[in-house]
């Protein structure tokens, strides 16, 4: 028998649908050695679904690696990622598929980017022009940060831009409802320049493109890097009322 309506369905506990959004953050150090049921990671991806999508595209493909396949995927990308730092010429044969980031940055957006990586190598005690701290410390989202679980999300190419933005709530879902499990998570578009090692791997189809990876797993509360969380503009800043 199934449950009440999506419209009879009262949200009886709000402050803790609020607490899972705000105590959402990107984390960078999870616990090892504390694996996930997969019935939770299923949990997570069946309400996930239930994001919007222009015309019900429902564009999302998803790959949950973990164990063998996870650390057989962490490998190949570290590898790749060392020979680029030894030779940055090497960058030119990983390009992603998709502009994540603009080609040319402005105010206010420039100084929110430098602001957020300052403070976060700040507190990891990195200095300016240390950049073989920065390669090892960039490097440890090629190892989902120690997450036994990494997910790695695809998309038909055919599709539009805008599927891309139906793609944005469906992860956020993702993250939501892990809060709900005790979860934290670390959304990634690190991984995208390596999509070229990524997709074979994932035996993912030739009309698939990659759009971002993510790690998954009970947060390291005794890490300092977690410590670090990125500041928000307030509501009455970016909100403009017309009445």
């Amino acid at each position: 028998m199934s449950g009440p309506s999506q419209v009879e369905t009262v949200v009886a506990d709000p402050g803790s649908v609020e607490a899972a959004i705000a105590s959402r953050f990107s984390c960078r150090a999870f616990l090892r050695d504390r694996p996930v049921p997969r019935q939770t990671i299923e949990e997570i991806l069946a309400v996930a679904s239930r994001a919007p999508s222009g015309t019900n595209t429902q564009p999302w493909r998803v790959y949950v690696l973990q164990g063998t396949q996870r650390n057989a995927l962490a490998d190949q990308v570290c590898a790749a990622h060392d020979a680029i730092h030894a030779d940055p010429a090497l960058a030119t044969e990983y390009r992603e598929e998709y502009d994540y980031y603009p080609t040319r940055w402005v105010s206010p957006y420039i100084e929110r980017r430098r602001e957020n990586g300052w403070s976060l190598y700040g507190l990891l005690g990195i200095a300016k022009g240390e950049k073989d701290k920065m390669h090892a410390q960039h490097q440890r989202n090629f190892r989902f940060f120690d997450a036994p679980v990494g997910l790695m999300f695809t998309m038909d190419r055919v599709l539009g831009r805008g599927s891309l933005m139906d793609y944005g709530m469906f992860l956020q879902n993702i993250m939501v409802a892990a809060r709900a499990h005790g979860l934290h998570t670390c959304p990634q578009a690190a991984w995208n320049g390596f999509a070229k090692i990524i997709l074979p791997l994932l035996g993912a189809g030739a009309e698939e493109m990659l759009v971002c990876g993510m790690s998954l797993g009970y947060a390291d509360l005794a890490a300092p890097v977690n410590g670090f969380h990125t500041p928000r503009e307030s509501a009455a800043d970016f909100t403009r009322w017309l009445e």
